[in-house]
This record gives C-alpha cells, structure tokens and sequence, in this order.
C-alpha cells in the first residue's frame, strides 16, 4: 500500500542527510560545547554553523539567536519573558485569538497573574484588523505577538505593516512573531519588519524534534524562565543539544539551498489537490484562497461527513492528515481557530488539514486525491 504523509504542519519527516549528520556529530563532537578543551570547541563549533545558517535566512547577527527546545518554548521566553521583565513599564499586552496554543495558554495563564490581554479582532479569512491594532496600543502596551502564518489554516499576516504600526503608535512595545510555519514558505527577515523577537522550529523543514531558536534583536532584554549556568546569553541555561542544533543547521542549509523550487511545488500540489477534489464533492475552503494562503496548508469543509472518521478512513489507505493542530487535536472541543473564523461546532468537527513538504509529490498528491474520493463515496453509501 503506498504511504502518503499530509500532516506536515504537525511536523515534517527528517532529510537523510540531517539524520547522517546528527549521527556523525553525535559520534565525533560529544564534548560540552562549554569545555574549554578541544572537545569542547569542537562541539561549539557545530552550534555556531546552526546559529549562523539560521541568523543567514532571517537576516540577523548570529549572536542574537538563542537555542531553546523548539517552537514552544522559544514562544514562552518570548511572551512570560517580556512580560515579567517589563511589568513595571506596563501590563498589557496584545495577541489574535488565532495564536499557536503555546502562545495562548501564556497569554491565559498571564491573565490570571493580573496582566491584561487585548485580542485583536479577525475577518472570515483570518486577516487580523489593523485598525483595531491601531487603537489598542498604549502606553502601557510591551508586547504585540502575532503569528506570521496560522498552522490549521495558513493565513499570512501582513508583518510589514503589524510592525509599522507598532513602532510609530507604540515605539516602547516589543513585536514578537511565532514564524514556526512561515520559516521556509514566506520570505522573512526580521530588522526589515521591525521583529524584536521571532520564534522558529526545527522539525518543520525537515530538523529534528526538541530544537527550536527565538531570536532576540540586540538589547532587547527578557527574564529568563529557568535558571542554571550562563549558556545561551543567560536565556536558556543548560547544556546545549549539540547533535539537535547541528541538525536543525544542516536542514535550514539543504531547504534554503533549493527554498524557491520547494515552494513553488508545495504550492502547486496545494492547488492540485483542491481543484481534484472541487470537481468530485461538496467541500468549503476555512480560511483564504489557494492562491492568498501560504503554499503549505489548505483545510477543507466537507459538509456531512465527520472529519475524524474521513481522517481515520485515509489513515487505512496509507494517507496522512490532520483534523487540526497536533498540540490540541485529542481533545474533544472543536478547534478555536475554526470557531474564530464563525464555524459552528459542527463544521469545524467536519473540516480537515492538509499540510505539504519539501518531500511530496505530484504523484502522491493525485492518490491522495482519489482515495479522499472514493472514502467520502463509502462513508456516504455507508450512513444511508
């Protein structure tokens, strides 16, 4: 039975030359990255060839990227860590209601410390309302963090513009955008776009789980959420994932090498599998157009067929999707991104993600098709 694998915004599998390279810095650079021995310098050798592939891409220093354990906790320093550092120069903050929900549930969590929490309203597509950005941002604002590209639905905020609007209103404000699901689909450089602070992940192009980076723009100050020694500018203490940051490195030099012609194709299988299925069923997109959205996600409505059973029915011919977000999709309530957008309960429950790679290919995309057909055949005959 042939495998085809369409959760890739959940994670995406690993290039084999990430998995040789971390095998052979595993074998070979085993020292402390904080030993002053050769050893040691060895393996800090690896750490600093990531942090310079990465601060290449986004268009920053080297030294202002700080390596944590993936997209989450690079979020969690970002947002808690402004928040405390700055709780004496004010106590709001302002986020969409669209947000990762590691980047919700901070925020939430923050609420019941007393901080307050403005959520900026969002169209049918999930475009966030400028105006009202406009006219939440105060003095007492420190932090603004909105998500360059939302993971079930793939909207593309306007960055560019977000952070104009911040600097001029609120210049005191720090803007931090989780780009865990735009690094490597939407151009993003963070000095260009008025970024203080911007989250990424490894094993969504291709790296290794358990490795993530969030860059923190020179003299930006943050508390740190844990304590230890003085590893990663004092931000994340610990002795450093050398094997895990050397391949997050290694993915981010394969994928940029050939970025343009990976989004091209994901972009195009996107459009392949929408127009496919368009002409055989009933189904609605949830969120922009496949020609607005990023290149990688499209999440479909299909009216009267449950989306879990739909999902589980593909799973027994080889096809892998997603009913949401992988960080929340065992839970029984309805996606809140979906909710956001006006579906009912319902709806959201009826409605799929289907998220491409760097790896996939046209072929497998016309099997995903027909099978996504010919399930939705049975399961209707099926409820007769």
């Amino acid at each position: 039975m042939q495998e085809v694998y369409l959760d890739n915004s959940a994670t995406t599998p690993l290039y084999q030359e990430v998995i040789d390279y971390m095998s052979s810095v595993q074998a070979k650079f085993y020292g402390n990255p904080s030993s002053l021995h050769r050893k040691g310098i060895e393996a800090e050798k690896e750490i600093n060839f990531a942090r310079g592939e990465l601060s290449r891409v986004i268009g920053v220093n080297p030294g202002e990227i700080i390596f944590t354990s993936g997209g989450t906790e690079s979020n969690n320093l970002a947002i808690r860590g402004t928040a405390y550092r700055h709780h004496r120069r004010g106590k709001h903050l302002i986020t969409t209601p669209l947000e990762h929900p590691s980047a919700l549930n901070s925020f939430r969590q923050l609420a019941q410390e007393g901080y307050e929490i403005s959520y900026l309203d969002i169209d049918e597509k999930g475009n966030v309302d400028l105006n009202k950005l406009e006219d939440l941002l105060g003095p007492e604002t420190t932090l603004v963090s909105v998500a360059h590209v939302n993971n079930e639905i793939g909207t593309i905020q306007d960055i560019s513009q977000i952070g104009k609007i911040i600097k001029n209103k609120a210049p005191q404000a720090l803007f931090h955008v989780d780009a865990v699901q735009s690094l490597g689909k939407v151009e993003i450089k963070a000095p260009e776009n008025n970024i203080d602070l911007l989250s990424v992940s490894a094993h969504k192009i291709h790296g290794p789980k358990g490795t993530g980076a969030l860059y923190v723009k020179e003299g930006t100050l943050l508390q740190p959420l844990f304590y230890g020694g003085d590893q990663e500018k004092d931000l994340r203490p610990g002795t450093e994932n050398t094997a895990g940051i050397a391949g997050f490195g290694k993915a981010v030099s394969i994928y940029f090498k050939h970025k343009q012609t990976y989004v091209e194709n994901m972009s195009e299988l996107k459009k392949l599998l929408f127009n496919s299925l368009q002409n055989y069923q009933e189904l609605y997109i949830n969120g922009p157009s496949p020609e607005q959205g990023v290149p990688h996600i499209l999440n479909l409505l299909f009216p009267h067929i449950k989306g879990e059973i739909l999902l589980h029915s593909l799973e027994d011919k080889g096809i892998y999707i997603s009913s949401g977000s992988a960080c929340h999709s065992r839970r029984p309530e309805p996606s809140h991104v979906l909710a956001s957008l006006g579906l009912d309960a319902t709806q959201a429950d009826n409605s799929l993600r289907f998220s491409f790679s760097s790896l996939n290919t046209r072929e497998e995309v016309d099997y995903a098709a027909q099978k996504v057909v010919e399930c939705i055949e049975e399961l209707k005959h099926f409820m007769k």
